[in-house]
């Protein structure tokens, strides 16, 4: 069981909502959601673009996932959870967009804003001490050689290596994808999600998320708001 404290929409919220749509899966109820069709991408290519996504759920990753560390317990991480949650307050990325990061498209804010990155900061260091180390396997997976030596210091530190000054807030929604194809997408996501961006987007609760098994499908276990003053 590995588990992840992702921003994320309520599940009733009109962008969860697109999100899911477009990905084909609800990361709150589990369910496959019928997607339409792109016209210029076959089907199939389509579903693979979408695969890695698809399965993590829509999100913003702040702490990536982890198995829980010796002596602690899901119930003690869903307490700490709540009061986390308690203790910050909502607030606005002032302007989201829909761009590519790297060979992947995603909503992104339109600027690194201080207000987000602190946020994010206190996230991955709040909840350090329910993460298990990672094994050899897990780091070798993220491929030491080929990050920056401030990536490597964050993956051995925090157990992944886009966390503090390297963190990038960005909600997924493809895999990479090919440079021919990469125009088409870019029209298609502005397109479907049109009504959220250029606007801002409020951080207004997290959420819990939990994969049961190692490549299974994440879901929501819980999502609280941001209540605090």
């Amino acid at each position: 069981m590995r588990y992840a404290v992702y921003f994320s929409p309520s599940e009733h919220d009109a962008l969860s909502q697109a999100a899911a749509a477009w990905l084909g899966r609800d990361a709150f109820s589990g369910k496959t959601v019928t997607r339409p069709d792109v016209d210029g991408i076959e089907r199939g290519a389509l579903d693979a673009l979408l695969s890695d996504p698809r399965r993590y759920g829509f999100h913003a990753t702040l702490k990536a996932p982890f198995e829980l560390a010796e002596g602690t317990s899901e119930s003690d991480l869903m307490a700490a959870f709540a009061a986390f949650c308690a203790g910050h307050a909502p607030f606005d990325i002032p302007r989201v967009i829909v761009s590519q990061l790297g060979p992947f498209f995603a909503i992104v804010p339109d600027q690194v804003y201080p207000q987000l990155q602190d946020f994010a900061a206190s996230v991955v260091r709040d909840f350090e001490p329910f993460r298990a180390p990672l094994s050899e396997a897990d780091i070798a997976r993220r491929k030491p050689e080929r990050l920056s030596d401030s990536q490597r210091e964050n993956l051995m530190r925090w157990g992944y290596h886009h966390v503090m000054d390297d963190f990038r807030f960005h909600m997924t929604l493809t895999g990479p994808a090919q440079p021919e194809i990469a125009p088409l997408l870019q029209s298609v996501l502005s397109d479907r999600f049109a009504a959220f961006v250029d606007r801002p987007l409020t951080v207004s609760g997290l959420g819990l998320f939990v994969e049961p098994e190692r490549g299974a499908p994440f879901t929501v276990k819980s999502w609280l708001p941001l209540s605090g003053a």
